[in-house]
Formats: C-alpha cells, sequence, structure tokens
C-alpha cells in the first residue's frame, strides 16, 4: 500500500514498482491517515510506502501508532527532501527505510523492498521468539531472575513475588544477599561466585518479607550482553525438606518404637515375677525390720511399671475425638496452664490472634497438652526477665498457623536433627517423652510442624492445622 495525500506521487511510484523485473506486486493506495491506520491494524498488506506529509499529521505519527499496536508489517518513509533528523527518527519510530522521492529509481525501490522484507521476517522471528520466552519467563512457577554483576535484582518473574510475598518494586531494590536467611549463607554464595563465576543447584535458605523461611535450589551463570549480569532460577524446595523431615522423623520414631516394645517385653517379665515374690513374701515380712526394704523395693517396683506404661503410651498414635474447635481458645487454655511458669521467671508475653474464630477439628485436651508443652520448652530457654514470648495465629483460604516464638537460648543444628526422637533431652532431669509426646498428639491431628533455631537468638515452633468451615 502507498500512502500519501498526492496522487501524482502515488502514480509516480506505482509505476517504479510495476517497473521492477520478477515481482508482480498487488498495488493499493490510501490517501487518509485514518483509514490507512485502520489498514494497518487489520493487517492487509505486506509492505507499506509512506508519504512524510499527511495533512494535518505526518508519516512518523502515523508509524509510531501503527508500532503501538504491535505492526510487525516493514514502513518505508517517503519524503520530498532529504533530512538526517527525520530519517534517524523514522529509524527509531520503526520505519525499516527511508527515501527521498527525487532519488527513486526501480533498482532503489528493488532494493528498499527486498532489505525491508528481509529485515521484517527476522524481526517477527526475534519477536515470536521473545514471546514464547517471555511467556515461559512469566508464567514459571519458580523464581527467574536478572541481577548484575553484585546480585542486585534488574528483572523477576511473578514466581519470586509469590515466593517471597514481596511486591515486584520491592524485589527491585534488593539483592540476593539481602533475601538470604544467614550471613553465613551470604559468605557461602560469594565464595562460590568467586571460585567460579556461576552456581549450580546451590541449597540455600531465603527468608520472605513474613519472616518465613524457604528452603531453594539457585543455579546462575554470568552473562555478558552489554554489561555483565547474572540469569538465574531459584527453585522452591520447602515442601520437599517438610515431607523428607517428616519421613525421617517417622522412621526414627518407628525404629524407637519397636525398641520401646521390645524393652517393655523383656522388663516386665521378670519384673512381674519380682512382684509376685514380693506378695508371697509380704506376710512374713509384716512385723520384721525388713518390712522398710519391702516398701523399697514395691515402690521401685510400680514406678518401673508406671514408666513402662509411660513409654508404650508415648509410642502409639494419640486416641483423640476432634470436634470442632476455635483454635483461640485452645491457645489461651495452654498459656493459662502455663502462667505461674510465666509469672515466676518474669517472662513478657504477646498475642497477636485474628478477631475471626479459627475453626478446627481437634481434640481440646489432647491438643492443649502439646502446645503447652511447646510454651513450657520455650519458658525455660528463656533467661529470667530477660524472655518474651510470641504467640501468633495466622489464617488463609485453607490452613490455621500457630507461631510460637522465644528468645531464649536456640538449640543447636545438631540437636535440631533429634528434637523430637524420643528419650532424647537436652535437660539435666528429663526424660525426653514431651516433645515426642507433643508430635504424637499434633501428627494424630494430621498437624505440621516446622521448628526454626538459632543459638543465642530464639526458636520458632510452627504448627500448621487445616482449617475446618
Amino acid at each position: 500500500m502507498i500512502i500519501d495525500d498526492d496522487e501524482d506521487d502515488f502514480f509516480i511510484t506505482s509505476e517504479y514498482l510495476k517497473a521492477i523485473p520478477n515481482y508482480d506486486f498487488e498495488i493499493e493506495w490510501c490517501y487518509k491517515y485514518k483509514d490507512a491506520l485502520n489498514h494497518i491494524c487489520n493487517k492487509k498488506f505486506d509492505l507499506y510506502f509512506i508519504d512524510y506529509h499527511l495533512g494535518a499529521k505526518t508519516g512518523l505519527d502515523l508509524i509510531k501508532e501503527a508500532m503501538a499496536t504491535n505492526c510487525e508489517e516493514p514502513f518505508i518513509l517517503l519524503t520530498g527532501k532529504g533530512n538526517k533528523d527525520i530519517d534517524v527518527e523514522a529509524m527509531q519510530a520503526g520505519a525499516v527505510d527511508y527515501l527521498i522521492k527525487s532519488d527513486i529509481d526501480t533498482e532503489k525501490l528493488e532494493r528498499a523492498i527486498r532489505y525491508s522484507i528481509e529485515r521484517a521476517r527476522s524481526v517477527k522471528v526475534i519477536k515470536a521468539n521473545e514471546r514464547k520466552f517471555r511467556n515461559i519467563f512469566e508464567r514459571s512457577l519458580d523464581t527467574v531472575f536478572i541481577a548484575n554483576s553484585e546480585l542486585v535484582l534488574r528483572e523477576i518473574n511473578q514466581g519470586a513475588t509469590k515466593l517471597l510475598d514481596y511486591s515486584k518494586d520491592e524485589l527491585l531494590a534488593l539483592s540476593l544477599y539481602d533475601l538470604l536467611a544467614s550471613s553465613d549463607e551470604k559468605d557461602a554464595l560469594r565464595e562460590v561466585i568467586a571460585e567460579k563465576g556461576e552456581v549450580d543447584d546451590m541449597e540455600l535458605v531465603f527468608k520472605t518479607k513474613t519472616g518465613t523461611l524457604k528452603y531453594c535450589i539457585l543455579s546462575m551463570s554470568l552473562e555478558k550482553m552489554g554489561d555483565y549480569h547474572f540469569q538465574g532460577i531459584i527453585h522452591d524446595i520447602t515442601n520437599l525438606k517438610k515431607a523428607e523431615r517428616a519421613t525421617l522423623r517417622m522412621e526414627k520414631r518407628g525404629v524407637a518404637d519397636r525398641l520401646v516394645h521390645v524393652l517393655a517385653h523383656e522388663v516386665r517379665n521378670p519384673l512381674n515375677n519380682i512382684n509376685l515374690s514380693l506378695e508371697q513374701l509380704a506376710p512374713e515380712l509384716q512385723n520384721s525390720d525388713a518390712k522398710i526394704y519391702l516398701d523399697i523395693l514395691q515402690r521401685n517396683s510400680k514406678r518401673i511399671e508406671d514408666l513402662i506404661t509411660e513409654l508404650l503410651s508415648s509410642s502409639r498414635p494419640a486416641q483423640i475425638v476432634e470436634e470442632r474447635q476455635p483454635l483461640q481458645k485452645i491457645i489461651e487454655d495452654s498459656i493459662h496452664a502455663a502462667y505461674d511458669r510465666l509469672t515466676l521467671k518474669k517472662i513478657s508475653l504477646r498475642k497477636d490472634f485474628p478477631d475471626t474464630p479459627a475453626m478446627i477439628l481437634a481434640d481440646a485436651e489432647k491438643l492443649k497438652i502439646a502446645l503447652l508443652n511447646i510454651i513450657i520448652n520455650a519458658v525455660e530457654a528463656m533467661e529470667q526477665e530477660k524472655g518474651m514470648l510470641s504467640i501468633t495465629l495466622k489464617l488463609d483460604e485453607e490452613n490455621v498457623q500457630v507461631v510460637i516464638e522465644d528468645n531464649g537460648c536456640g538449640i543447636s543444628e545438631e540437636n535440631m536433627s533429634r528434637l523430637f526422637e524420643p528419650y532424647f533431652t537436652a535437660k539435666r532431669n528429663g526424660m525426653g517423652l514431651g516433645l515426642a509426646s507433643t508430635l504424637n498428639i499434633l501428627q494424630s491431628h494430621k498437624a505440621e510442624v516446622e521448628v526454626q533455631s538459632k543459638i543465642n537468638q530464639g526458636t520458632k515452633f510452627i504448627v500448621s492445622f487445616k482449617k475446618c468451615d
């Protein structure tokens, strides 16, 4: 299509086009700006010759409007006089070529058409690839990013905002180092980049805006396009980590449970014989000086029996009777049961509960015991008069989350791996059954448990329940 408000110029240009050998063009004329824009938007033609002067507006205005509609067909701008500024502006606006009418001949037109069509074909391929990869970039559930040499984020996809809870603008003001949960991991990442110049499947922990820890795999490479920058992917493996920890706990618990049952059986047999013997001896020693020793034997025999019963109870799935309960009330009851301990150690308590009742299916008494164990452990881990216990309740569409956080002594990495093991304890006089029993009760409620801790900074228990409508 030739877009020109001068019919004589249209005839001259069309005659040159018809004279080009080995081409058979279908040529149409348009002299109205609005009609021309409609033709371009409807993609009716393969190539457009546009005159610079089109009445009140110019050919540049038409090209700019057309490009705003994502037009991919080539434009060649025609003008009566040569002007370098117009030439440059035409190329910037999206024209593929610029011709002066007085210099036009068949050879120049043929070259311009051939060049324009080839360039338009290349641009279409590039744009198609860009759309394809942009679509992959934006729709990926993984975080895909581009960062500068200091790892300051320059471009991110929607997956990043979902993973880290920040808005896009907030993330583009941060670096990857700002998002890592610990200074040790920041140092480790710097070391890998300095040594290799890239990162290949490095496991790191990121901290979201809300303080949640996300376990991720980071891969990125250093690229050069103008300046050096990093391209990378962050893959969230938090759920996989939780599943691994849950499976490991179950395996350890299974081994411990089998050991308990074997020990209980082996201890109870000789214990029964001892009790029967004591019953036979009791009448004969009733009035003798040896009765005091008989009483000691009977008391300790009963203590062993009670201990075996407690061990067996901790190894069996908790028997619960579920009812629809507001979790706020269960937490309040647990806090009330620990009130004396909180008062004696002068621990500050901060609660943050939503006004909306958080309804779950629960055995209120059993769940109160489980939460009380966590609260008591938190109180015991904090210094007198310096402790701060924070209990937060969070709601979303499907889950209810209880976060119990203290600023106590924290738990070492070695002990973290054994935290819920039966009979493991870091306390001097503990039996190691409190958290084992807690996990038993929470698992019976189909709750998920996550523990985060730092030495001398504190510990956070995160317990997630399915919400009950």
